[in-house]
C-alpha cells in the first residue's frame, strides 16, 4: 500500500507523542514493504533528504505561528498528496478535522487519529476551545475512519458525536540501556528522587503536585524534566516556586538519559488529565517506575486500575497524602513498578499496533 501521514511535526523529528507514534508506525510499515510518505513542517529541518530509513519525507511550509503553523502546514500538505496517487492518508490530531472535506472531494481514503479531549484543555481558551470541538466534530463527519488511542477516549466521542472510533492503543519500548552516570549532573542518586516528565502547561497539574510535595517532610527530591518552547507565565510562576528539594531538569531529549531517570526514580508522577493514552506514562511504566497518577479515567485504563500505580486528587493535599502512603510502602510501590512494565509488554506493545494499523488500512482500501 502507498501511504501517507500528515498533521505531525515530521519525521525523523521526535519532539513529542505524535512524533513518535509516526516513526515507530512508518517504520514498522516501511518493514512490511509499504510505501510511506511523511509530510513534514520544512522549517524544522537544516537538512532535507528525501528518504529516511526506507520512509519518503516531504518538506512542506506553514505559517509561522503558534496558533496558524500547523494548519496551514497540514492544508498545503494535503493538497500535495491529493495530487499524488495514495491508497490512504491517515491524519494526526483532531485539529486537522476540516481537511476531510478536501479528501471526501477527492475520494481519497483516509483515517484520522484525534488523540484527546482538546476542546477541554486548559491551554486552549475562547475561540481556541471553540474551533477544537467544531474540528473534531468534522474529523467525525469526513474520514472514513476516525481512530482513538483508548477505550475511555472512543467512549467520548461516541457521546459526544455519536460514532464509533476504532481504537488502537499508544506503545512504548522496555528500555535495555541506562547509565548512572547520567544522574550527576542534577546531583541526583537512584531512589532519592520523584519525577515528573512533562510540558510546563496547565494541563500537566504540575502546579498541584508542587504543592502537594511542598507540603511534606520528605527528604527526597522532584526532578522536573520539561519546559515551553515559548515564555509563558504559568511555567514562570512554576519555576519561581521556592523549596530546595526542586531539581529543574529542563528538556531531555537523550534517550538514554532519560530512560535512566525513569528507571532509578523512586516514583513517577502523572499529571496529565486530558487524553488518552499519554506515551510519557507508558514510558515510565516500561521503565518499571512506581506510578503516582491523577485519578482520571485514562490513569485508570492505562494502569488497570490499581493494579500499575496508586492515584491521587487534583489537590495539593491528596498529592502530600499519597507521598506519605509512597515513602511508607517502598516495597509496595516496587511491586506495582514491575506490574507495569508487564501490563506495557502485553497491550502496548508497537508490533502489535502497527499489526492494527495495518488491518485497518487493508480494510479502507477494499471498502
Amino acid at each position: 500500500m502507498r501511504i501517507g501521514v500528515i498533521g505531525s511535526r515530521g519525521y525523523p523529528y521526535v519532539y513529542s507523542g505524535y512524533e513518535t507514534f509516526v516513526q515507530e508506525l512508518a517504520e514498522g510499515l516501511v518493514r512490511r514493504g509499504h510505501a510511506v510518505t511523511v509530510y513534514a513542517h520544512r522549517e524544522l529541518y537544516g537538512e532535507r533528504p528525501a528518504v529516511v530509513n526506507g520512509v519518503r519525507v516531504v518538506y512542506i511550509p506553514g505559517v509561522r505561528s503558534k496558533t496558524l503553523s500547523q494548519l496551514t502546514h497540514s492544508g498545503l500538505a494535503t493538497l500535495h498528496a491529493l495530487a499524488k496517487p495514495q491508497d490512504v492518508l491517515l491524519f494526526v490530531n483532531s485539529a486537522n478535522g476540516p481537511l476531510g472535506v478536501l479528501t471526501t472531494l477527492r475520494r481519497q481514503r483516509t483515517a484520522i487519529n484525534v488523540d484527546g479531549v482538546e476542546w477541554l484543555r486548559p491551554k486552549w481558551k475562547g475561540l481556541g476551545r471553540i474551533y477544537f470541538r467544531w474540528a473534531s466534530r468534522q474529523a467525525t463527519r469526513w474520514f472514513d475512519a476516525v481512530v482513538s488511542d483508548s477505550v475511555r477516549m472512543s467512549e467520548i466521542y461516541h457521546q459526544e458525536f455519536d460514532v464509533a472510533p476504532t481504537t488502537i492503543a499508544y506503545g512504548a519500548h522496555v528500555p535495555t540501556e541506562y547509565d548512572v552516570r547520567a544522574l550527576d549532573p542534577w546531583g541526583l542518586r537512584p531512589c532519592d528522587y520523584y519525577l515528573v516528565v512533562g510540558r510546563l502547561i496547565p494541563d500537566n497539574n504540575l502546579d498541584v503536585i508542587l504543592e502537594g510535595f511542598k507540603r511534606t517532610a520528605t527528604t527526597r527530591k522532584l526532578a522536573i524534566v520539561g519546559d515551553v518552547p515559548y515564555g509563558d507565565e504559568y511555567a514562570k510562576r512554576l519555576r519561581a516556586t521556592s523549596d530546595p528539594r526542586l531539581v529543574w531538569c529542563g528538556y531531555v531529549r537523550d534517550r538514554v538519559v532519560l530512560d535512566t531517570l525513569y528507571a532509578h526514580s523512586y516514583a513517577y508522577f502523572h499529571g496529565h488529565g486530558y487524553g488518552g493514552t499519554n506515551p510519557t506514562l507508558l514510558e515510565a511504566m516500561a521503565a518499571e517506575c512506581a506510578i503516582l497518577a491523577i485519578d482520571t479515567v485514562f490513569s485508570r485504563e492505562v494502569l488497570g486500575d490499581e493494579a500499575c500505580g496508586w492515584f491521587f486528587a487534583r489537590t495539593g493535599v491528596g498529592v502530600a497524602g499519597l507521598i506519605e502512603m509512597a515513602e511508607a510502602r517502598p516495597a509496595d510501590l516496587k511491586g506495582a513498578g514491575e506490574r507495569a512494565r508487564a501490563r506495557v509488554v502485553t497491550n502496548y506493545n508497537w508490533p502489535a499496533i502497527v499489526d492494527s494499523y495495518e488491518q485497518l488500512f487493508h480494510q479502507l482500501v477494499v471498502k
